[in-house]
């Protein structure tokens, strides 16, 4: 399903969504990047200041060259190869399909944890939800 034209992604909540998932950790790297982590791996990059006009983000193989396809979207500098994308405010991305992708994203890069990590990361957070 394409979104419709006027549909652009709030990158904004963007940050917010990311920061909701599990075991979700930030830092800055390269300068004036904030870098979105779980279990230490990235999972979404996207500028510190704000508002931030694009956000780089990990994409399942058999998506890359459908997400690429559109306009607005890139292969992400320096990431592309690790099947990144970059999706900057000209893409045509609504924000419920852009936090599917940001959740895709997390979730690929979880799956690749140790599962001793995983099952750490997922009492820590259910532990926080019941407190």
């Amino acid at each position: 399903m394409q979104p419709q034209g006027d549909e652009t992604m709030d990158f904004e909540a963007a940050k917010r969504l990311c920061r909701s998932f599990p075991g979700t950790t930030e830092d800055i790297k390269w300068g004036d990047d904030l870098v979105f982590s779980v279990g230490e791996k990235m999972f979404a990059v996207t500028a510190n200041s704000a508002p931030a006009q694009a956000i780089s983000f990990k994409a399942e193989d058999e998506r890359f060259l459908e997400l690429t396809d559109r306009s607005g979207i890139i292969p992400a500098p320096y990431l592309a190869r690790a099947k990144w994308v970059q999706v900057d405010a000209s893409a045509s991305l609504g924000d419920e399909e852009a936090a599917q992708l940001l959740r895709r994203a997390y979730e690929l890069v979880f799956a690749k944890l140790t599962k001793k990590l995983q099952r750490e990361i997922e009492s820590r957070s259910q532990g926080n939800s019941a407190s």
